[in-house]
């Protein structure tokens, strides 16, 4: 129920300056973005902080919807989030089984979207999907110079935002790198 309610404000301009909620930076790393990344076989310590870059960067700790349609932590459109499955994610069925493991039992049936609102997890594995359907390269070293260009030419989130690198090595620093480990990305 307080999900739905806040779905369905997240949007309104009453509430879209309203943070509801927040996600220390070492808390995402470790409780979501690692083992989502070891579940599927894919992590390194490049595509760890692409996604908490990412999500700092595209979180902006703004509201989830401000000025664009993108939902959760990552800002990804529903558009984009069905593009996923459906372009992507259906060429790699065991891929999919896994990633779709991610997602709540009945919710996703009834709600798929609002996964990416309320579930870090999933929303944290379909922004990796993102980036490997645009051919995400993690070979380089996870400089923030590095991770602010596979940022801006493989993270479509399909909100139509522009890509600015050197914001995101301005968040990045701020907001990752800041030895304070305490640090809400969103």
């Amino acid at each position: 129920m307080i999900l739905r309610w806040l779905i369905g404000h997240a949007c309104d301009k009453k509430w879209s300056k309203e943070v509801v909620m927040g996600i220390y930076v070492s808390d995402l790393r470790e409780l979501i973005i690692k083992p989502c990344l070891e579940a599927i076989g894919d992590y390194s310590e490049t595509a760890e902080n692409l996604l908490a870059g990412t999500a700092a960067q595209e979180s902006g700790q703004q509201s989830y919807c401000d000025q664009t349609e993108g939902l959760g932590i990552y800002q990804i459109t529903a558009e984009k989030h069905v593009e996923t499955w459906d372009k992507y994610l259906i060429q790699f069925p065991d891929l999919a089984s896994r990633v779709r493991g991610f997602a709540s039992q009945q919710q996703f049936l009834k709600h798929p979207h609002s996964e990416l609102i309320g579930n870090l997890s999933y929303a944290t594995v379909i922004a990796w999907m993102i980036y490997r359907a645009n051919g995400v390269d993690t070979g380089k070293p996870a400089e923030v110079n590095n991770l602010a260009q596979l940022w801006a030419t493989c993270f479509n989130n399909g909100t139509g935002c522009a890509r600015n690198i050197e914001e995101f090595i301005t968040t990045y620093r701020s907001t990752i790198l800041e030895t304070d480990s305490h640090k809400l990305v969103a």
